[in-house]
């Protein structure tokens, strides 16, 4: 792939997971999705603080001058989240990892 395609390539997961996250996250932060975190039987502050730093991450992802520190912000997210999950016995991680591989992806790829 040439450098140029590469650099769409880039661009355009930078985009979807920045959308797509960003979507998610202010689903997973708004009080309705707090009944169902509470299934876990963490303190809700741990949800906020998620939910929150994804948000802020993706907004500096969506922004082209912080598009990296916004990546690397996602990337720290998603693994404090996949610990989380693993520490409390919950397995299904599988979309954390795609999302906190994607978001290294774009750290780097858009680093150099």
């Amino acid at each position: 792939m040439s450098a140029a395609g590469t650099k769409t390539a880039l661009t355009i997961l930078q985009w979807t997971l920045g959308v797509v996250i960003l979507i998610e996250a202010v689903l997973f932060v708004l009080p309705s999705a707090a009944h169902e975190f509470a299934r876990t039987h963490m303190p809700g502050f741990v949800r906020l603080v998620l939910g929150w730093g994804e948000i802020v991450g993706c907004i500096l992802l969506l922004i082209p001058k912080t598009a990296v520190r916004g990546a690397w912000m996602l990337v720290a997210v998603f693994i404090m989240a996949i610990l989380i999950h693993l520490l409390h016995g919950a397995y299904n991680i599988g979309n954390l990892v795609i999302y906190a591989a994607a978001a290294l992806a774009v750290a780097v790829g858009k680093g150099n």
